[in-house]
């Protein structure tokens, strides 16, 4: 979990993939934390990607470093928001606090289930990392 989370934070913007229907949708992203050892993500529920969560929980992330090393992760998105899961993403990354608020109605919190990760450099070497 560890090599995975200290890789998203370093490398600031990652991107999300959901489908809807039948067609992907990619976003970027830059928020992840730690929540009972899960990696754990943000969005709104007024958002599409909520809406697409909630359809098909099977979604994949990628982050490249700039080494050009790839990580990838796999899983199931499952939502916990709660009061403490909103109080925790706001001390971790302030800025949210310009969006979302704790209770608001929108502000959601979702972890991946069954995350799988593999971080792949440049000449193929392939790491796979707990999650």
């Amino acid at each position: 979990m560890k090599e995975v989370l200290d890789f998203l934070t370093a490398n600031k913007v990652f991107y999300l993939a959901t489908t809807g229907g039948d067609q992907p949708h990619v976003r970027p992203m830059g928020f992840v934390m730690e929540h009972d050892g899960k990696l754990t993500f943000c969005t709104s529920n007024q958002k599409e990607m909520y809406k697409q969560l909630v359809a098909n929980p099977n979604v994949e992330l990628c982050c490249v470093d700039a080494n050009f090393n790839t990580l990838r992760i796999c899983g199931k998105a499952v939502f916990c928001t709660t009061e403490k899961t909103q109080c925790k993403a706001l001390a971790i990354m302030p800025a949210l606090g310009r969006m979302y608020a704790v209770g608001d109605g929108k502000f959601e919190i979702f972890y991946l289930a069954n995350a799988q990760a593999v971080c792949q450099t440049m000449s193929g070497e392939k790491k796979v990392w707990a999650v």
